[in-house]
């Protein structure tokens, strides 16, 4: 098994991403190396660092008081799920002309686990195991670039999924769409896979808006 070292300012990034995309931290507040670093029990060399990334990320700005919280914003949602709808469907065509039947093993059992945690109505489980889904696709679609790409788009929308979930009728859609997808791939169907996955995220997108949480 590979092993990473995670630095110090990878995990305050990591956390205050988290925090940021889900909503802990509203847009528009104001953010200091120095109450970060008294919360986070770490120097502001690592604070310092994180901030820098996440201003690259768009996700804080400058100013003269501190770093203001930008956040995703639904206007933010179009643009996310347009890019997603391209290069996650291509994604999915290529697991389908690529994965072994070995790996689409990992990918029907997180539909499995889909299908039980949308019976029981755990939506912040739903929320990971759809994390999970997509992950998979992204995994084994054998394209680093693909996945280094996808990942953080679909980690931007973290807060609207979680909420998306929460909505029992969505929830049961979501699954059915993911299980059509898994369908395909092993039937090794690119075009369905890719028209599927398009279809997915494009209502995704629409609950997310019509909801406007």
């Amino acid at each position: 098994m590979e092993h990473k070292m995670i630095s110090i300012a990878d995990q305050v990034f990591d956390e205050l991403e988290r925090e940021i995309l889900s909503g802990v931290y509203e847009r528009g507040e104001v953010l200091t190396e120095i109450k970060l670093s008294e919360r986070m029990g770490v120097s502001r060399t690592p604070i310092r660092e994180a901030l820098r990334r996440l201003e690259q990320e768009r996700l804080i700005e400058s100013t003269s008081k501190g770093v203001k919280v930008i956040g995703i914003q639904l206007p933010d949602i179009e643009d996310i799920c347009e890019i997603r709808m391209r290069l996650e469907g291509l994604a999915a065509r290529w697991v389908a002309e690529r994965a072994t039947d070995e790996d689409l093993k990992e990918l029907q059992s997180a539909v499995e686990l889909q299908e039980f945690y949308t019976q029981k109505g755990d939506s912040e489980s739903l929320k990971n195991t759809d994390s999970r889904f997509h992950q998979i696709i992204y995994a084994l679609c054998g394209s680093p670039t693909m996945r280094d790409t996808l990942e953080p788009l679909h980690r931007k929308l973290l807060k609207y999924r979680k909420a998306s979930f929460s909505f029992p009728e969505r929830a049961q859609q979501s699954l059915r769409e993911h299980q059509d997808i898994l369908t395909a791939i092993q039937n090794r169907n690119g075009k369905e896979a890719e028209e599927l996955t398009i279809l997915h995220i494009k209502n995704a997108k629409e609950s997310i808006l019509k909801r406007g949480n």
